[in-house]
């Protein structure tokens, strides 16, 4: 069972494919998982993949250890 998926895009296509992937969730009624994303994403894109359903944007310079505990607090809110 799934329960977040995480998507790192390092070449540009955060603003493509995420809105795919989250547009295929909804069609087979998986809203219920959990999207966060990482990787080049520059900070001016982070509210618009906030606004399409990505929970979490992770960017460069990202500390991991920082990271899981903000990913284990989106897991403990659901």
């Amino acid at each position: 069972d799934v329960h977040i998926i995480g998507i790192s895009s390092l070449a540009g296509g955060h603003k493509v494919l995420i809105p795919q992937l989250i547009e295929n969730l909804k069609n087979i009624n998986r809203n219920d998982i959990i999207v966060i994303a990482g990787g080049i994403i520059p900070k001016k894109d982070y509210n618009y993949l906030e606004e399409i359903g990505v929970s979490k944007v992770f960017g460069p310079g990202t500390i991991v250890s920082e990271a899981a505990i903000d990913i284990l607090n989106i897991l403990l809110d659901t």
